[in-house]
């Protein structure tokens, strides 16, 4: 009977807008949630005679779902490693409960923004549970190449405040002039002495002893000097040495001829540099290439170290720590230093409104997202990484409410359709009367 599927229409018309109603309670109520998605309701008709003839009303149906792939705006924040994402994708995360289990397969969650901050044992980790999961790099602060389409690989993020660390010495460039008088017939023939300090691989402060030699010619000049490398951490032992020649021509006087090997590491004039092994670690001294003005000269009558540059520094303390665009976790040292400890991938699917809803902002993968991929944060279809910042719930509160009346008007037509077809129904009844 049409005038019963008329009833069923309106209470299935009721029911759909409750359920609208409870999506715009849930928008309004988390308007200040950050990284929080708007929950969407639609509705779906049910035909059940499409044809000719005595219609029946089939009502409506309603699904509900999450707008996963609208970001709310970016605000800054005072924390470093408050973070979002400056376009597509999502920060990968795992629970506290599952890293306190001892779990050997950690599951990964997903969110799009999250303050993290240190806990007890220096883990970053929300208020509400989630731990920042990202790639460790190694002492070198390069990242390994892990795979992309699994999770293996990434750890929980962990930055002990209380940790110490050096940065040992690798390179030293070395400018120097060479008076070229020393090297004509009559000079004295005195060594010309220069220290280098350098940091070992334990933080030590070290000194490379450099003492240069003029040859000396019965008659003329020579252009040709001795240089010796002593190591302090050796004990001041010989590490290299090394004759030197200067060209003496018109167009490229006083750059170097040619350098000769003694003993030590070898040189090579593709790159200007000598390879060293010292007792505090190895490291490359880069003395300049042959014809060019750069690294060692010899020119007038000055002995002058003009440009003596080296990486490292001593033992440091760590500070704070950042997270640049590409999704560098940096730990920044009190004597200036910087080093890469981690990398946090973001983390693409083809589908993001077919993850799951789960509790405090995170999702998780389903069949219907699609499988995942670690981009790293910029490259491919990946939005950058932006530390201090958060992102707010991507809730409009004009719309909501806008949409709140008109739900409030809906229910209210469908409850007029139900009194309706109980007045319609009291008529029929009272027929037999």
């Amino acid at each position: 009977m049409t005038i019963s599927s008329s009833l069923i229409a309106g209470v299935a018309g009721l029911n759909v807008n409750a359920s609208r109603l409870a999506t715009i309670a849930d928008n309004i109520a988390n308007s200040s949630t950050y990284g929080y998605k708007r929950a969407v309701a639609n509705f779906h008709s049910l035909v059940l005679n499409g044809g000719s003839g005595a219609y029946s009303a089939g009502g409506v149906r309603v699904t509900t779902t999450r707008d996963i792939g609208t970001a709310g705006p970016l605000i800054t924040t005072n924390n470093s490693t408050d973070l979002a994402i400056a376009g597509r994708g999502m920060l990968p995360v795992t629970s506290v409960a599952s890293l306190n289990s001892a779990a050997t397969d950690l599951p990964m969650m997903l969110v799009t923004t999250g303050s993290f901050r240190p806990d007890a044992d220096g883990v970053l980790r929300t208020e509400s549970g989630l731990v920042l999961l990202g790639w460790p790099a190694n002492s070198d602060g390069t990242i390994p190449a892990f795979p992309r389409d699994t999770i293996d690989g990434l750890e929980p993020v962990s930055v002990d405040s209380n940790q110490f660390a050096g940065d040992p010495t690798t390179a030293i460039t070395l400018g120097v002039n060479l008076p070229a008088t020393q090297t004509q017939s009559g000079e004295s023939g005195d060594d010309l002495n220069l220290s280098i300090e350098y940091f070992g691989n334990l933080g030590t402060s070290e000194s490379l002893d450099i003492s240069f030699t003029p040859t000396v010619p019965t008659s003329g000049q020579s252009n040709e000097w001795t240089m010796v490398l002593r190591d302090s951490a050796s004990g001041g032992a010989s590490i290299g040495e090394y004759t030197v020649i200067f060209d003496d021509s018109r167009g490229s006087g006083g750059t170097i001829s040619s350098i000769t090997t003694v003993s030590g590491g070898a040189y090579d004039s593709a790159t200007g540099e000598i390879a060293l092994t010292v007792a505090g670690g190895p490291l490359t001294l880069n003395i300049g290439v042959p014809g060019e003005s750069s690294g060692l000269t010899q020119l007038s009558g000055s002995f002058a170290p003009v440009a003596i540059s080296k990486d490292g520094s001593p033992v440091g303390n760590l500070t704070s720590v950042e997270v640049d665009a590409n999704g560098y976790l940096s730990a920044i040292y009190d004597i200036g230093f910087t080093r890469t400890i981690y990398q946090i991938p973001v983390v693409d699917v083809p589908n993001p409104n077919g993850l799951i809803s789960l509790d405090s902002q995170a999702y998780q993968l389903s069949t219907e997202s699609g499988p995942f991929f670690l981009w790293e944060a910029g490259d491919g279809s990946a939005g950058e990484l932006i530390g201090y910042a958060r992102e707010e719930s991507a809730t409009d509160i004009a719309g909501e409410l806008t949409a709140l009346i008109q739900t409030q008007r809906a229910y209210s037509s469908n409850a007029k359709i139900i009194q309706t077809v109980d007045e319609m129904l009291q008529e029929t009844t009272n027929i037999k009367r």
